[in-house]
């Protein structure tokens, strides 16, 4: 939940530049994918918590799910621009998307980091 703590409070900063250099109609888009970076990665280090108790192939797998869930925030991204672009400016909704999910991605990089008893892989 740690996680989600960072997230949140990264979403906040993010949003708040957003409203002082583009005004209230950018917060609506930042917060919103701000919010969605942060399920995201709270999700994907679910995900990785649980490959790493397993061989290396089910550590991979489940980081490669946490890497497609990133790419569906990516299509979530153009779907919002694309379609509903008067509430989802291109440039505030990639900020608010990127200035929390790339802060969030090198943090999990500690997971990696700090896990020195992994199994082996057998097969």
């Amino acid at each position: 939940m740690k996680d989600a703590g960072i997230g949140l409070a990264l979403t906040v900063g993010v949003t708040g530049v957003l409203y002082l250099v583009w005004g209230p109609g950018a917060v609506l888009a930042g917060g919103a994918f701000g919010l969605l970076a942060t399920a995201i990665s709270v999700v994907a280090v679910a995900l990785l918590k649980r490959g790493l108790r397993g061989t290396y192939a089910q550590t991979m797998a489940n980081w490669a799910m946490g890497m497609g869930l990133r790419l569906a925030g990516v299509l979530a991204f153009v779907v919002a621009v694309k379609w509903m672009g008067d509430l989802f400016p291109p440039l505030p909704t990639a900020l608010g998307y990127l200035g929390v999910l790339l802060p969030l991605l090198f943090y999990e990089m500690r997971l990696l980091r700090n896990d020195t008893a992994r199994p082996t892989d057998t097969g």
